[in-house]
């Protein structure tokens, strides 16, 4: 990177306290847990029995019921079907006549687990890698000319209903990243074709601006927003883009909305999931999502300039969202639910972060015994929540096997390089200038 940097007002400098890395703290995560793997195993092949499809707790609204009853079809019965599935805690979701589906993001998150477990542990590995990236060509949205994908259910929200399919922010994020990180591994063109053509979907159709504001749309393009987590894990997605093709037309876009996400961090650290006044909550997996967003962020572009926000972030999530015995906590003012995929994010948070606190990487461990204690099924298969007066126990492939197969990935191999081939104890390096 050259003027580029000084032009959009990227900050230099390297990391304070951050940047080293004790040999006795990479040798701490090189003797690997045997559960962790034997777990991982188990969790693998009951996803491959299952064809990577299953349930998931907002797929309501692919209830044949609908088809059945088209009386039904209206947005207070979908709103009402979609909690009752959702919160109950038995899945009758057969008898509602739902259909297990292989989901878009599921598969992403299937494929980036794969390309971070050793050959030792997944057989058939490389097999399975060109199987996930088959499965996102042809699970792409269709009706557009782009690449993007979308969810393999529609969702009724407060005001929209989002088609089954339908392209939207987070889903194509989450997909085109995993597909870089294919490309930096395995040099597949198709994957570098993917990312790209994903990245100038969410450039001509989803970002807008107004005034001083900037952000992108989501769940459905023309919708103007502040989701933070969303907007950052566009801008991460944008600087890697930027760092591959030096096309400038994805910085400044992201950088502005990296910095007006920023802007809206609370003195504490945290961030609301979003500026709407129906969206004033503090939650765990979409703060991890900030944290990595910037991180990912700081190591494309070679810059220090959002590592304060990052510190004042992971110092609200490590603070606020463990209990004692190393829960993790859904919100930050709450105990309840003790939810899987906060299980699986915190894990993928404490050991993306591991170098700003020794004790990450032991946490991060002591969140996989709690789970397994009181999440896990021997069928091969992590619940979906604890509740104070229950455990909801039914298995969803998006939402709890994929994100724990990703966990349990990042476990299994440690401290390595990270997906774009920056060391991970080197959180950011001196802009060139």
């Amino acid at each position: 990177m050259t003027s580029t940097a000084a032009f959009m007002g990227v900050s230099t400098g390297t990391k304070a306290g951050t940047t080293k890395t004790t040999t006795t703290m990479q040798n701490s995560t090189s003797t690997m847990n045997p559960d962790v793997e034997r777990t991982a195993r188990k969790l693998l092949a009951y996803c491959r029995q299952n064809d990577w499809a299953g349930h998931d707790p907002y797929d309501a609204l692919n209830s044949g019921l609908f088809r059945a009853l088209p009386f039904l079809d209206s947005r207070f019965p979908r709103l009402a079907l979609t909690q009752v599935l959702k919160r109950s805690p038995i899945n009758v979701r057969t008898l509602a006549l739902v259909p297990k589906t292989q989901n878009p993001k599921a598969m992403a998150l299937f494929l980036s687990a794969l390309l971070k477990f050793p050959n030792t542990v997944v057989d058939s590995r490389e097999d399975l890698i060109l199987y996930m990236i088959d499965r996102l060509v042809a699970l792409r949205s269709s009706g557009i000319s782009y690449w993007a994908w979308g969810y393999s259910f529609p969702w009724q929200g407060r005001s929209i209903l989002v088609p089954v399919g339908a392209p939207n922010l987070v889903c194509t994020t989450f997909i085109a990243g995993t597909l870089l990180d294919a490309y930096e591994q395995h040099h597949d063109q198709r994957c570098f074709t993917m990312a790209v053509g994903a990245a100038e979907y969410i450039l001509n159709e989803l970002y807008w601006t107004d005034g001083a504001k900037a952000g992108f749309s989501y769940p459905m393009p023309g919708l103007r927003g502040e989701t933070h987590n969303a907007n950052l894990l566009a801008a991460a997605l944008f600087c890697r883009v930027y760092k591959h093709t030096g096309e400038k037309k994805f910085l400044e876009p992201a950088l502005r909305v990296a910095r007006q996400a920023v802007g809206k961090q609370q003195p504490d650290g945290s961030w609301f999931y979003g500026e709407h006044p129906s969206q004033r909550w503090i939650d765990n997996f979409h703060t991890g999502y900030n944290l990595e967003a910037l991180q990912s962020i700081g190591r494309s572009l070679e810059t220090s300039e959002f590592d304060s926000s990052m510190r004042r972030g992971f110092e609200f999530y490590r603070a606020h969202f463990f209990r004692e015995d190393a829960a993790p906590k859904y919100f930050h003012d709450r105990v309840y639910p003790l939810d899987i995929h906060c299980v699986a994010q915190s894990i993928l948070t404490l050991l993306e972060f591991r170098d700003l606190d020794p004790g990450n990487v032991q946490l991060a461990h002591s969140v996989f015994d709690w789970a397994m204690k009181h999440m896990w099924d021997e069928r091969g298969f992590f619940y979906y929540r604890v509740l104070r007066v229950c455990t909801i126990r039914t298995s969803y492939m998006r939402w709890s096997q994929a994100w724990m197969l990703l966990a349990l990935s990042a476990l299994v191999s440690g401290p390595q390089q990270s997906p774009n081939g920056t060391p991970r104890h080197k959180l950011t390096a001196l802009v060139q200038v």
